[in-house]
């Protein structure tokens, strides 16, 4: 069993099938369920807890955070990852392009911080155009998203991309010849099941509008620091400072200082506006 899983990689086939010249991954399956997924808990958790949104608005707000969370974490990747950045800004018509010299090869290249600030652009836009609260409807979207991420991590590991880093653990995997850790899965469990976990606990908990979501930023990130030393730099990039500064260390620092910042604003405003109304 242990000999199986090690070489999990040899024996498995990261495409699921074809539909004649196009290749149905498993990773594009699981980013279909990533959404179906965040859509339907997020609304499972509305009937549930009885939040004053009506299913329409919300399914209005999901084609316009999805807009926006697929053109930032392509935008992301091609700014902060791709060696190739200014090809695509000077011809943006070929950044959704999935053919490369006529041959199909997907579109693949995705920016989860891209992703994050995308998802954050399209939410306030369509708030400011529905004069409904920001921070009231992405603390509704983020109980979807923190778990749906799951399945996004788990195409990564089908994928075999986003690898981790040389190790001599019974339950590492083999990538080419070398025992590596199963970092896409340790993300799986930590960004996703754990934050989500932690969400849920605090929903009915939460003090003012925008907790949920801010925690989310503070947890996510402190989760992908901790995750990031088990995962191989980017090879286009690798270390950006010493052996330990990766591109993913950086951003999540930023998000979880940025959160810190705007989670202790938001209480104290909360704060003095309990004091006025007495």
């Amino acid at each position: 069993m242990q000999e199986y899983w090690q070489n999990i990689y040899s024996n498995f086939e990261p495409v699921a099938f074809n539909l004649g010249p196009v290749s149905v991954h498993w990773y594009g399956i699981m980013y279909a369920l990533a959404l179906i997924s965040a859509i339907f808990i997020a609304k499972w958790f509305i009937k549930h807890d009885k939040l004053n949104i009506s299913n329409d608005l919300f399914d209005s707000y999901i084609w316009w955070a999805e807009i926006g969370v697929i053109l930032g974490a392509r935008l992301g990747y091609i700014i902060f990852y791709d060696t190739n950045a200014m090809y695509y800004l000077t011809k943006p018509w070929q950044i959704f392009n999935p053919y490369v010299d006529g041959v199909y090869t997907g579109i693949s290249g995705m920016s989860y911080h891209g992703a994050f600030i995308g998802f954050i652009i399209a939410s306030i836009l369509f708030c400011r155009k529905n004069k409904i609260s920001f921070w009231f409807i992405t603390d509704i979207a983020i109980l979807g998203i923190s778990a749906a991420y799951v399945f996004g991590r788990i195409g990564n590991f089908f994928n075999q991309e986003l690898i981790g880093r040389v190790t001599d653990v019974p339950w590492g995997i083999y990538v080419g010849e070398s025992l590596r850790h199963p970092s896409q899965l340790y993300e799986a469990i930590l960004e996703g099941l754990v934050v989500f976990a932690i969400l849920v606990y605090f929903r009915k908990r939460k003090t003012f509008d925008g907790q949920l979501a801010l925690m989310y930023g503070v947890l996510y990130s402190a989760m992908r620091i901790i995750a990031e030393f088990f995962r191989q730099p980017d090879i286009q990039l690798g270390f950006i400072y010493s052996d330990w500064l990766t591109m993913g260390i950086l951003q999540s620092s930023v998000v979880l200082l940025v959160s810190l910042i705007v989670y202790v604003i938001l209480k104290e405003k909360k704060g003095k506006d309990k004091k006025i109304a007495k």
